[in-house]
């Protein structure tokens, strides 16, 4: 028993030691350069640090850069940034065609796609190229920080970091620790997210943690309401924004989400609360199974192929 006591100490002392070497985030790499990685990557470079975007795509990244520099511009219309803002953010982010990109890098956050599975290998795969006392960060909005942070080599150095979309616009970062995150990571990542203008909320590591556990079964229930004809796509919509005062309709909303996305959430809510009340509504299925996934396939629950978004049903 006292070899176990003396263990632990030790233990202990090593976990304490290991707390000390959280150093300050300079340099912060972001892995995928899609619509959430693009956003993150806009507000980290405006906030003053250096970033590194990896994707397996370079035409995504020149898209991602693409974007940004769009939207910095409508930031220079309207009074928020100067032109020197915009120039030096652009300069700040640059291309990692592999992992090795990110080698000396403070912190790394994912923003791939909400697939566990590719979220694993990503980090199975990026963890033996980073400095050993990176922090390192998913964007997850619904899969648990634990199991993720389980396939790391530094549980205790792994959170979640859910920005909202649109990232620049956005105000809030949803915070979740993972059962092993310890509490010097956890005070890094804050101080690094409000150095961003942005406002924390710190989540339990439950399913589709706070925001998307309330936000997500509202939508699959605008869905239902569709799916039994209680109302059409517009109606519900409208209903919404005016009854509730909503700014943007559920279903236009979902559009502007990904309905892969809502789907996956759901699924995560389902799976892991086992309550029927999460059951995702069979005509969202079988919007996804058509591939009509919203506003990044120009059709879902409205056709954006034409100058005005119609309804689809």
């Amino acid at each position: 028993m006292d070899d176990q006591v003396q263990d632990a100490d030790v233990h202990a002392g090593s976990a304490s030691k290991q707390e000390l070497k959280v150093e300050p985030i300079r340099k912060v790499g972001i892995v995928g350069a899609g619509q959430m990685g693009s956003g993150i990557a806009h507000v980290v470079a405006l906030g003053g640090y250096d970033v590194v975007i990896n994707d397996l795509d370079k035409e995504r990244f020149d898209a991602a850069i693409e974007r940004i520099g769009n939207k910095l511009s409508r930031q220079v219309s309207s009074g928020k940034i100067s032109e020197d803002d915009r120039e030096k953010t652009l300069a700040r982010i640059t291309f990692a065609e592999t992992y090795e990109g990110l080698g000396d890098v403070d912190l790394v956050v994912e923003a791939a796609t909400e697939d566990e599975t590719v979220k694993r290998k990503i980090f199975v795969a990026i963890c033996p190229f980073i400095k050993p006392d990176a922090i390192v960060a998913t964007n997850t909005s619904s899969i648990s920080i634990t199991r993720l942070g389980a396939t790391t080599d530094r549980p205790e150095r792994f959170i979640g970091l859910h920005f909202m979309n649109p990232v620049p616009v956005m105000e809030l970062v949803e915070m979740i620790r993972g059962i092993a995150t310890d509490d010097a990571t956890f005070a890094r990542a804050k101080e690094f997210v409000e150095t961003l203008g942005k406002t924390t909320a710190v989540s339990e590591d439950f399913p589709a943690f706070m925001v998307n556990r309330i936000l997500l079964p509202m939508i699959n229930e605008a869905v239902y309401t569709l799916y039994e004809g209680v109302g059409s796509v517009d109606a519900i919509d409208t209903a919404m924004r005016l009854g509730a005062h909503h700014p943007m309709g559920p279903l236009q909303l979902a559009d502007f989400i990904g309905l892969d996305t809502c789907l996956s959430i759901m699924q995560v809510l389902y799976e892991g609360l086992a309550d029927s009340k999460y059951r995702p509504c069979p005509l969202l299925v079988k919007y996804v199974e058509a591939g009509w996934l919203g506003r990044k396939t120009k059709r879902g629950f409205y056709d954006y192929r034409g100058e005005t978004p119609m309804p689809t049903r």
